[in-house]
């Protein structure tokens, strides 16, 4: 016992040469990675080694209230591109580098959705915005392609936004908006999957256009089609509070 009371630490072989160790017993058989996460599986449960995990703790989710806030707060300012910019972000729930990715010609006006072009994970994906936005949008992209743009939002440098320039944009009409939380673009992404859960849509309605990737997440890509997902999108998001 220590003189805190406390049981003495192990008397352990430094872990490089207890590596060094098991490596004569392993080299023989040439392992992989596969093969050794494997072993270190057993060796764990053979030990009763618990796994420790980090909490998982919660993102900050804005309230209806303080959305609606931030919006007025955006419209107040009468910036068309801003406002564009930033429903887009709302209604899709794109991550904000790739939002700055998106191509006009990726836009289909028609049937009110987008296609992600390698979004995380390499992934393509389509994501859908409702019908009421898609004037605003058709204007946007129309006064964009006058100008030669390529990009859904790009400078007066014809170069796409930065993620960067976008996230200092809603930071500042986050304090113009008096917020007591910042409004960085995973919020506005936070919101939207969380208002629709809260309307009663289903994990396996958002998965398929939201970009979550799991093995769960993959089970369902096989068994439910987009325009399914889109379908209730469209029933529901009239109610979206912006």
């Amino acid at each position: 016992m220590t003189g805190a009371g406390q049981p003495a630490a192990p008397n352990r072989t430094p872990a490089q040469r207890k590596a060094r160790q098991l490596a004569k017993y392993l080299r023989a058989e040439r392992p992989d990675y596969t093969y050794l996460k494997e072993i270190f599986r057993h060796l764990r449960d053979e030990l009763g080694v618990q796994v420790a995990t980090a909490p998982t703790k919660l993102p900050y989710v804005p309230t209806e209230a303080e959305i609606r806030r931030y919006y007025q707060t955006v419209w107040a300012a009468r910036r068309t591109g801003d406002i564009v910019l930033i429903k887009t972000l709302l209604y899709t729930g794109v991550r904000v580098a790739e939002l700055v990715a998106i191509r006009i010609s990726e836009v289909d006006l028609d049937a009110c959705r987008i296609r992600i072009t390698h979004g995380k994970g390499g992934k393509d994906r389509y994501v859908p915005f409702p019908a009421a936005f898609k004037e605003t949008l058709a204007l946007h992209i129309d006064t964009a392609r006058t100008k030669g743009a390529v990009f859904l939002f790009e400078s007066s440098w014809k170069k796409p936004y930065s993620t960067r320039g976008v996230r200092a944009m809603l930071a500042r009409y986050a304090t113009q908006a008096g917020l007591e939380h910042t409004m960085p673009p995973h919020r506005l992404r936070h919101f939207l999957f969380t208002w629709l859960k809260t309307q009663g849509i289903d994990d396996a309605l958002i998965q398929p256009y939201s970009g979550h990737d799991s093995r769960t997440s993959l089970e369902i890509y096989s068994k439910i089609t987009l325009a399914d997902a889109q379908d209730t999108y469209d029933q529901i998001i009239d109610q979206f509070p912006v």
